[in-house]
């Protein structure tokens, strides 16, 4: 790509004082330094952090702690299966009032009662 000249690079600047004016030049100049200086530190950080990553990774260390052998478990003969045994009282869940119910009152009896006949 041609970088321009000297006499190119007096033309841009009067063109952008004609369009800009000469109080927002200043202002339009210094925004594009602060973004090209950010644009390349970012660009340097990425390639930074790019060389980081394909660094070869370090010999392994010396120090290689002790694993116990492993010993292999004799097959077992099959366990037929059982059927499911009630959870231990602990566990069971709490019986449930119904909902409709208050929570004082007699449970219904299907007996008749006296009154009844």
């Amino acid at each position: 790509m041609p970088v321009p000249g000297p006499g190119e690079l007096i033309i841009i600047l009067v063109i952008a004082l004609l369009i800009l004016g000469p109080g927002k030049l200043p202002e339009v100049g210094s925004a594009l330094g602060k973004s090209i200086r950010e644009f390349r530190k970012a660009s340097t950080d990425i390639s930074d952090s790019v060389k980081m990553d394909t660094s070869p990774l370090p010999p392994p260390s010396a120090h290689v702690t002790s694993v116990a052998p492993v010993v292999p478990v004799a097959p077992t003969a099959p366990v037929a299966p059982t059927a499911p045994s009630a959870p231990p009282a602990s566990l069971a869940p709490p019986p449930v009032e119904p909902v409709g119910s208050p929570p004082h009152a007699p449970a219904p009896t299907t007996e008749p009662t006296t009154e009844s006949r």
